[in-house]
């Protein structure tokens, strides 16, 4: 019974964390304290300076062998498939590019960082059971997604980018260059001196707090979610592939790969996790789906505290 009330608290525990700053977040939106662009300029340092910095500290320290396992295996296939669910229903509903980059990352990119880590030390008192997952997103889902919301930017005013413009976008993504540069670092085993390292994780200290501030922010001047006619169907195809179809994706490979136990509940409640806030981060930074980034991001957190709830409680 101790367990599984320590189970139920790092689910909490990991929800309170940004409850609290994206409530502060909204508070300092609703005083106007940070003027009228505070959203915007706190996105554009989280993209260009923080999440960088917080990508190539976290995956230059990373293991990166330790994390090919099943685990992966389930993230790789879970996550993908999450993601592309949500592409025909974008295409059939006629929306813009952008818009359907961004319902795609909704519905698969979820929160391992500031809620998975937490959430994985206290469920199952071992936090590389999120590392795959990180790894994963932060090497594959990220710069995928970013360099296509990248492309489709810049041609959003009908302009067509050079073609050496457009195959360099990788390039000139810092968030694709800093993984890159991260998994260069793990893979020789050589991380940066002391001196060196030391101003990147202070400003990798900044990447989760400055999202969840403008999140917040971003809350006092949206519209309710899901208001719009024309934005339900999105955000409704978002919460069913997110809270529901990813975690029953991630129990059925899980159970076919052989894993259970704490395993299987390990890849479930990743699979849980709610949308990322850098999903909102990157919408405004391309200023592509931002109000189905930021709906995306309230509704599928709200919703997946109980369904956590369910799946600790039913395979722990």
């Amino acid at each position: 019974m101790l367990e599984r009330d320590c189970d139920v608290s790092g689910v909490v525990e990991g929800f309170v964390v940004i409850g609290v700053v994206i409530a502060v977040g909204y508070l300092v939106g609703r005083l106007g304290v940070l003027g009228p662009s505070a959203t915007q300029v706190l996105s554009r340092t989280a993209f260009f300076v923080a999440s960088p910095a917080l990508l190539f500290s976290t995956l230059a320290h990373a293991d990166i062998g330790a994390v090919f396992s099943g685990d992966l295996v389930v993230t790789t296939v879970t996550s993908s498939l999450a993601c592309l669910l949500f592409v025909p229903i974008g295409l059939l509903r006629k929306r813009p590019a952008g818009e359907v980059a961004i319902g795609a990352m909704a519905s698969g990119y979820v929160n391992a960082g500031n809620l998975g880590l937490p959430i994985a030390t206290y469920v199952f008192g071992d936090a590389t059971k999120v590392a795959p997952v990180l790894v994963f997103q932060l090497a594959v889902l990220t710069p995928f997604f970013t360099t296509i919301l990248d492309v489709v930017s810049e041609r959003a005013d009908g302009t067509r980018p050079p073609l050496l413009r457009t195959l360099s976008a990788p390039l000139r993504n810092p968030i694709a260059v800093a993984t890159a540069a991260g998994l260069i670092v793990s893979a020789i085993g050589i991380v940066p001196p002391e001196p060196v390292m030391a101003p990147i994780d202070l400003l990798a200290d900044l990447a989760v707090p400055a999202m969840l501030l403008a999140f917040g922010i971003s809350l006092h001047a949206g519209e309710r979610p899901g208001r719009s006619p024309e934005a339900m169907p999105l955000l409704a195809a978002v919460v069913l592939i997110k809270n529901v179809v990813h975690p029953l994706l991630a129990l059925g490979l899980g159970l076919i790969l052989g894993l259970e136990g704490m395993a299987l509940l390990a890849v479930v409640v990743c699979a849980a996790l709610p949308t990322a806030q850098n999903v909102f981060g990157y919408a405004v930074r391309f200023e592509q789906g931002v109000s189905l980034g930021r709906d995306a991001v309230l509704s599928t957190t709200v919703l997946s505290m109980p369904l956590m709830f369910g799946a600790v409680a039913l395979l722990a």
